[in-house]
């Protein structure tokens, strides 16, 4: 006996130490915490699909040969040797990989993987699933071709079973080619190259592999449709085989509250009384479970959740277009999620640490979250389903990218089957998630092609939820949403009688710590600071300029950038290595809650000339000094109507055209009681601006926006305003690309509740 357990012991040891032989991860320049846990032997081990869930699986994560070959058409098949070992799901850029090389468009990445099938899934169909595979993949088991896929961001699966040898091992070979932004397939914010906003590529298998053995009569898929308005859960069912009926039941822990029958492929209602509805607030889920019959009394069974809740356009007692969900307007406010990790790039090291990320989004006041042009595992969204978080779902972009005055790119054929077909298989393996309240096929112009025509392939695919078409300055008036981005902002653009007002980027506000960034130098955010407690400070006062905002113009959600630094990027509310919380503090907690209070009166002071050129005097050569003050002589400037600027200038209403460096304004307006609150510029500057309120510097602004924003007047100049005539007198200058020059004054009244 102690033989064996000495035997055993030393089997042990010895396959730990082969593993380690085999495999260590590389080293990023910035490593997450939840790096060490991560082994051979344990490696993403939870169950991938949390929505339609069986018992009996067998996880394939784990190490596999590698090796990269050329891909000329001339070069051999399967490697006869091999490069070494990789970490499977991590791609093989990354450090967890163990490889951390680029492969390339010039080259094929290979995998090889032996598995053996238990003994007791005889009989049954085996099927192999993929969560993601970055991009042209083709699988053979066993010699034989099991199938083929391009798409870096959906699911896909083959039947392999008549290539199966049950009694001996079998053999699993993985062919990819990704061409990263060399081609023009859905990439995201992948580059060969990476710099400012954009990252280092995946290439290859980067999410789960795993096997799964069902009955020859089996469910293939289906689709859940909550339905607060009537009180039930519309399913519909699809399986594979024959299958004679179907059963669905309801349940709240172990009790069943609702139960129904029906046939394939055919609505099964289920009436779901006093329904507890599903919000941010309360994410309340039931459990769901699917039983299928068929020929010789075969079975399958697969559990799930659902969630009951509305998403919705509708208007709100003051008539504005707002976003709603169950039926009442919610303020969305969340980040911007890249979803990239320095040691997993694609892939988060673990499941804790995916989960990680929106546990810390939900503590920091946030109750949306929009994933950026990158889609997530399966898992992702069943925390954000379970935590409460609403999601916005992106496309990734792909092909060639757009300016905002030039219009929509025309794909070639291959270009846009590709991504249309990959869309709408993103919205068919995420479609039953509750958190998806909101899809966005483009961002700022980044392969936007026949947005109309896009926009009602999205809403076909799924009339259940709400679209943007375009976020960003590439709007074409359609879609359910008008969304903008400005930075640092905020910003809003205006509710329509068809269309809600959202501030789909914002922020950016950056802060580079010492021992936490990819690089020593050279980092960025859209605004930097040099600590915490001023990038506090400043997030604060940003918010505070928000709130306003969702009152006038009707602003219904706001997107703030970013949730993670990323690489070189410093504007995250978290380090890129997430061990520290930038923003963890009680202002700014507050300061997130306070967005969801009544927002406080705006009333317009001096209009800007964004839907009605105002007439200002204008110069283009240096004034005298004292050009700011009240009484200075103007007399000899020109007068034309704003905004000053150059055409084609993002968010500009040009009708006075400026194309010098420079450009002195003035123009006076007045004040009916001199009882104000809180003043605000309302500005649309490219490049730099100086604003003087009766003489007295209001604000300094320096970069451009690419919309009209809103920033506190200075006390001083606050205190200079005056009841009766007052003067605004505006310098900019700009040193290259679009320019663009428009002011107004708003005064904020907070209200009292």
């Amino acid at each position: 006996m102690l033989r064996t357990a000495l035997a055993l012991t030393f089997f042990l040891c010895s396959s730990q130490l082969s593993f380690a032989a085999d495999w260590q991860p590389k080293q990023a320049p910035l490593m997450t915490r939840w790096a060490k846990d991560v082994t051979p032997e344990k490696v993403h081990p939870e169950y991938p699909r949390p929505q339609m869930v069986r018992k009996d699986w067998q996880n394939l994560n784990g190490l596999w040969d590698y090796a990269i070959r050329p891909k000329d058409p001339g070069a051999p098949g399967q490697p006869q040797d091999w490069d070494g070992k990789i970490l499977v799901p991590f791609p093989v850029e990354s450090a967890l990989s163990g490889v951390m090389k680029q492969v390339g468009p010039e080259n094929r990445l290979w995998y090889r993987k032996s598995f053996t099938v238990p003994e007791k899934w005889k009989g049954q169909r085996v099927l192999l699933h993929f969560g993601g595979v970055d991009w042209d993949t083709i699988v053979l088991v066993n010699g034989k071709k099991a199938g083929d896929h391009r798409g870096g961001y959906d699911p896909f699966t083959f039947d392999i079973t008549d290539a199966l040898k049950n009694d001996a091992e079998n053999e699993i070979v993985v062919s990819v080619w990704d061409p990263s932004d060399a081609g023009f397939q859905p990439r995201g914010k992948q580059v060969r190259k990476p710099h400012s906003i954009w990252y280092t590529p995946t290439t290859g298998i980067w999410q789960t592999v795993w096997l799964e053995p069902v009955h020859h009569d089996s469910i293939a898929d289906f689709t859940l449709v909550p339905d607060i308005d009537q009180q039930e859960l519309r399913v519909t069912v699809h399986t594979r085989g024959r299958v004679d009926s179907v059963e669905v039941v309801a349940l709240v822990g172990a009790k069943q509250v609702a139960r129904s029958t029906g046939k394939p492929d055919q609505e099964i209602v289920l009436k779901i009384s006093n329904p507890q509805l599903w919000s941010p607030d309360s994410p309340y889920l039931y459990s769901l479970r699917i039983v299928t019959r068929g020929a010789k009394d075969a079975f399958d069974s697969v559990g799930s959740h659902f969630a009951m809740r509305k998403i919705s356009l509708g208007k709100d007692d003051q008539g504005i277009n707002r976003l709603m969900l169950n039926g009442k307007f919610l303020f969305q406010y969340g980040p911007l999620d890249q979803g990239f990790w320095p040691d997993g790039l694609y892939t988060a090291p673990t499941d804790e640490a995916l989960k990680y990320d929106l546990e810390v989004t939900k503590r920091l006041g946030f109750n949306m979250v929009r994933k950026h042009v990158k889609v997530e595992p399966a898992r992702w969204y069943y925390h954000c389903d379970k935590l409460g978080l609403l999601v916005w779902q992106d496309m990734p972009s792909g092909d060639r990218y757009i300016r905002n005055d030039q219009p929509d790119i025309t794909r070639s054929a291959e270009s846009a089957k590709q991504f249309e077909t990959e869309w709408a298989n993103i919205i068919k393996a995420n479609y039953n998630s509750p958190s998806i309240i909101l899809w966005v096929p483009f961002n700022e112009g980044w392969g936007q092609f026949d947005t109309a025509r896009i926009t009602d392939l999205t809403k076909r695919l799924d009339p259940t939820r709400l679209v943007i078409s375009a976020s960003g300055w590439t709007d074409r008036a359609t879609g359910d949403v008008h969304d903008i981005h400005v930075y640092p902002g905020p910003g809003s653009p205006k509710p329509t009688e068809k269309r809600a007002a959202v501030l789909g980027e914002f922020g950016g506000l950056g802060l580079p710590l010492e021992g936490h960034t990819w690089q020593a130098k050279g980092n960025w955010g859209y605004r930097s600071y040099t600590d915490r407690k001023t990038l506090i400070r400043e997030y604060v006062n940003l918010l505070e300029r928000l709130h306003p905002l969702i009152g006038d113009p009707g602003l219904s959600a706001a997107v703030y950038t970013q949730t993670t630094d990323v690489e070189i990027e410093v504007n995250g509310l978290m380090t890129y290595d997430r061990e520290v919380i930038k923003l963890d503090d009680k202002a700014v907690i507050e300061a997130a809650h306070n967005l969801h209070l009544p927002p406080p009166k705006v009333t317009v002071i001096a209009p800007t000339s964004q839907e009605k050129g105002l007439t200002w005097s204008y110069t283009l050569e240096k004034p005298s000094d004292g050009w700011e003050q009240p009484k200075f002589d103007g007399s000899s400037w020109k007068e034309g109507p704003g905004g000053f600027g150059t055409r084609g200038t993002p968010g500009a209403a040009v009708r006075t055209e400026w194309e010098t460096n420079d450009i002195w304004l003035r123009r006076e307006f007045e004040i009916k009681s001199a009882d104000l609150g809180k003043p605000q510029l309302v500005i649309h500057h490219d490049e730099d601006a100086e604003v003087y309120l009766n003489g007295v510097l209001a604000a300094r602004l320096r970069g451009y926006v690419i919309d009209y924003t809103r920033v506190p007047v200075s006390d001083e100049a606050r205190a200079a305003l005056r009841e009766g005539k007052n003067t605004m007198a505006v310098h900019c200058r700009q040193t290259g690309g679009g320019q663009y020059i428009d002011a107004g004054l708003v005064n904020i009244t907070p209200l009292k509740w």
